[in-house]
């Protein structure tokens, strides 16, 4: 009986000791995992400036997106009213010319000829008109005195008139034959550049052949569509800051300066026309053009969008203070979706650091260091020509 106490105390004893060292391990883990996140929280990280921004004082603007293409506001398809062959061409395309400035020319010899008779048929039917008026004035003065009567005069009546009627058909067939001969020397319609020259010296035209098309490039014109839900912003004169290929990040402006009245039955979207002053040259015809209405324009603190998180019941974002992270709530106000920037109405100031993607993951509180400083963003509203 006391052997079998012996053999039951020893094996309490073990099993004692078994829940004593499982108890030890277990605080000594916990002791050791509480080290550890300690430690991690102490510990600095390194953010990339890539996932840094600084809130920045500028403009902001926002409305509807616009696309289209770039056209000279003023262009002139200048066609041939003769026909004939081109004698020479004084104007190549690239090449800057004046009002009146002479194009080229065509062979006028056979348009010259109807020219000279319809002159010498205009001076026959004049002196023949002076004639018939001389004869009536004559025969008038007879009849007032007695010597003739009145059915005399009237063939005089009738030959006047017809004499004016023949001396008015003259002066039209002078004027058509000085009109196709003027014709002949082809002129610039206004100061200009030729963008196009379909013919050259020997080729043979006819009415309605196209010889030139002179552009002014001084102003462009933009058309484009808008949605007509947007309609309520749109008016004539608002701002229009677009970009263009082939000028890379530089940004120009124009004005709304027609709005179609109607809509496209098909599309739903209202034609505008925007006019952008071209002073110096930078724009020419054809290349296409992405912009936005500036709708509404204010002066503030500007982030970019995606240093705000937006997806819970207040706007969020992480920001570096004296070197650790702290989460921030912010009133934002409006959003340029163009420049992919927002503005803040209150929570930060000018200078701030904020975090960006994958660093805003990183817990408040913890220490952070960025590996190279940050070029603050460019505000959106600004250039010009």
């Amino acid at each position: 009986m006391t052997s079998m106490n012996h053999t039951t105390l020893r094996k309490r004893a073990t099993v004692l000791l078994g829940f004593s060292a499982i108890v030890a391990i277990s605080a000594c883990s916990k002791r050791d995992n509480a080290s550890a996140a300690e430690t991690a929280k102490t510990q600095t990280m390194v953010v990339g400036a890539e996932n840094i921004s600084i809130a920045t004082n500028g403009s902001i603007m926002t409305g509807p997106s616009i696309s289209g293409t770039l056209e000279p506001e003023r262009e002139a398809a200048i066609r041939s009213q003769v026909a004939g062959s081109v004698l020479q061409t004084y104007a190549d395309q690239g090449q800057a010319v004046s009002t009146g400035a002479v194009l080229a020319r065509i062979d006028a010899s056979g348009i010259q000829d109807a020219y000279t008779s319809a002159r010498a048929g205009q001076v026959a039917a004049r002196n023949a008109a002076d004639v018939a008026a001389h004869d009536l004035a004559r025969n008038q003065k007879l009849l007032a005195a007695g010597a003739i009567a009145e059915r005399d005069i009237e063939q005089s009546r009738r030959a006047s008139i017809s004499a004016q009627a023949a001396l008015e058909d003259a002066n039209s067939r002078l004027a058509t034959a000085e009109k196709a001969f003027r014709s002949t020397t082809v002129t610039a319609p206004f100061s200009g550049i030729v963008s196009e020259r379909p013919v050259s010296a020997g080729d043979v035209v006819q009415p309605g052949s196209a010889l030139f098309t002179v552009v002014d490039p001084s102003s462009m014109r933009l058309e484009a569509s808008v949605p007509a839900e947007q309609l309520s912003l749109i008016r004539v004169g608002v701002p229009v800051v677009f970009t263009v290929s082939g000028y890379p990040g530089r940004e120009f402006v124009g004005h709304i300066t027609r709005i179609n009245p109607t809509a496209d039955p098909t599309t739903r979207q209202v034609r505008i026309y925007v006019s952008i002053p071209n002073a110096g040259r930078a724009l020419v015809g054809g290349l296409f053009a992405n912009g936005r209405m500036s709708s509404a324009t204010k002066t503030g603190l500007i982030v970019p969008q995606s240093a705000v998180d937006v997806r819970g019941t207040a706007p969020f974002v992480m920001r570096v203070r004296q070197g650790k992270v702290e989460k921030v709530q912010v009133q934002v106000g409006l959003a340029d979706k163009s420049s992919e920037t927002i503005e803040v109405l209150s929570g930060l100031q000018a200078g701030d650091t904020l975090l960006l993607g994958a660093a805003q993951g990183i817990t408040p509180g913890t220490a952070v260091r960025v590996s190279a400083p940050p070029a603050p963003p460019v505000a959106s509203g600004s250039g010009g020509i």
